[in-house]
């Protein structure tokens, strides 16, 4: 039809009317929220030095009898300028001066303000009068002010905020022990070990490598040895040349190294990292050495070559113990039992059904407390007597208390295991490590009613969100 103004066009009119139907809710009830508009490019920073935040809005597109959208109108970040030049006035300050010289509370009588940090909210603008013991709260303070002296948090709308590792205010985004944010630690390998080498005489004794990108490194004992630390160019960081150092933080491959020696003989080395370059650890033995605990995090590409050098240069790995079943010599086969014509054979006893292990309650509570959590293909499957062994396919991990193999044996502890794996599907795994007593036997158990659920693009999402809510 021609645009026309006098002239009716049918069809026009008619689309016209289903859209009005469809979008303003006259056929039924409208569905779902409204849409948000694109996130607006973000403002300049709150301050001209040092620590402020920028803002970005988007407004809520909705028809009448739609719902609102869902999520905030507002997205604020910190920004990070270069600090503020000794003698600048704090933002805070600027803002009680403001009302110098003016009167408040309706009295003719003006007052000097100055900031005031032992009120309630500490996002009001709370002023104490110079020379006076009270103080007056002006509303609250602007968008980016330091919540306190001293703390990380910036107020934004009455609120005390600190910033994710994303750089938004609010977030509850948090670095993996890899370094990555809001990751599942599945780029790195934890690496936890016991130096157990008594040791044949006094002196310095390698206990191991801490490659370059280590990260959340801690050594620990207790005895009268001392931990020693010594840098690539062989110069020691602390208690080197049989000298011991005091306990203290020192500064080594890019990090800071805190040592600390309690009274009872407990020594520990702790740095976050990541290393920039090889450290070597060593013990400066003056008795018999009772096992000195190490573990960092590394990683994946990095973990290859840790093991061929510390293997080429005779350091002891203590690798836990594979996670095989030993072979044991072969039985002679049974005589011939001849059953009678007429005798039933025995048949086993079906499966009683698997208890419901849905809901996200229970998704959270395996992978919290389980020592791995990965995506796996099962490949084959043997039941022997009262419990079932699987070999599956490792795919990829999400949680890892040691390094796991790319093939490994899952142990479920039933001939009939609950939730039961299906062979040649793939599942999301969370699994703990079962070491016996006699240390011969090194396991992956899958407990009776776990985590075991078909893998999907859903069910990777809602395992990585459950990564959030455990503690680290």
């Amino acid at each position: 039809c021609a645009p026309l103004p006098l002239r009716p066009c049918p069809l026009r009119n008619l689309l016209l009317l289903l859209w009005t139907l469809l979008n303003s809710g006259l056929g039924g009830n409208a569905q779902g929220p409204g849409e948000w508009t694109p996130w607006g490019s973000w403002s300049r920073c709150s301050s001209s030095c040092g620590r402020g935040l920028s803002a970005r809005s988007r407004r809520c597109i909705r028809f009448p009898r739609e719902e609102l959208c869902w999520g905030d109108t507002h997205e604020y970040r910190l920004c990070q300028l270069p600090d503020c030049p000794p003698g600048a006035v704090p933002f805070r300050d600027l803002q009680c001066a403001l009302y110098n010289g003016h009167p408040v509370l309706g009295m003719q009588k003006t007052y000097q303000w100055v900031p005031f940090y032992g009120a309630p909210n500490q996002c009001d603008l709370n002023c104490l009068a110079e020379g006076h013991d009270f103080y007056h709260s002006f509303g609250r303070v602007l968008d980016g002010t330091p919540c306190s002296t001293g703390t990380q948090g910036l107020c934004v709308a009455g609120r005390c905020l600190s910033a994710g590792c994303d750089g938004l205010l609010g977030s509850d985004a948090r670095e993996d022990r890899c370094g990555h944010c809001g990751g599942a630690n599945n780029s790195c390998l934890f690496v936890q070990r016991v130096f157990g080498d008594a040791g044949a005489f006094a002196g310095y004794w390698n206990v191991t490598l801490i490659p370059e990108g280590a990260r959340h490194i801690r050594a620990a004992h207790r005895s009268r040895n001392h931990l020693a630390l010594m840098g690539v160019d062989g110069h020691y960081v602390l208690n080197g040349n049989w000298a011991v150092s005091p306990p203290g933080t020192y500064e080594a491959a890019g990090t800071h190294v805190v040592y600390t020696r309690a009274p009872g003989s407990e020594e520990t080395l702790r740095a976050t990292g990541p290393t920039s370059q090889d450290l070597l650890l060593q013990v400066l033995l003056q008795e018999p050495n009772p096992g000195i605990e190490f573990e960092f995090w590394l990683p994946r590409e990095r973990y290859g070559p840790f093991q061929a050098q510390a293997q080429a240069l005779g350091w002891s790995l203590r690798q836990p113990q594979p996670r095989e079943v030993e072979l044991q010599p072969p039985e002679p086969p049974p005589a011939p039992t001849v059953i009678p014509s007429g005798t039933p054979i025995p048949t086993p006893e079906p499966c009683p059904p698997c208890p419901d292990t849905r809901g996200r309650a229970h998704r959270l509570l395996h992978y919290c407390g389980s020592d791995f959590v990965f995506r796996a293909r099962v490949l084959g499957r043997l039941r022997q007597a009262q419990e079932t062994r699987y070999e599956v396919r490792v795919q990829l991990i999400y949680k890892n208390l040691s390094p796991l193999r790319a093939l490994e044996y899952v142990w479920a502890p039933s001939r009939c295991p609950c939730p039961p794996l299906a062979l040649h599907r793939e599942y999301l795994l969370a699994a703990r490590r079962l070491i016996s007593p006699d240390e011969t036997q090194d396991r992956l158990l899958l407990p009776h009613a776990g985590y075991a659920r078909p893998w999907s693009p859903a069910e990777d999402s809602r395992t990585r969100l459950a990564a959030r809510h455990c503690p680290l």
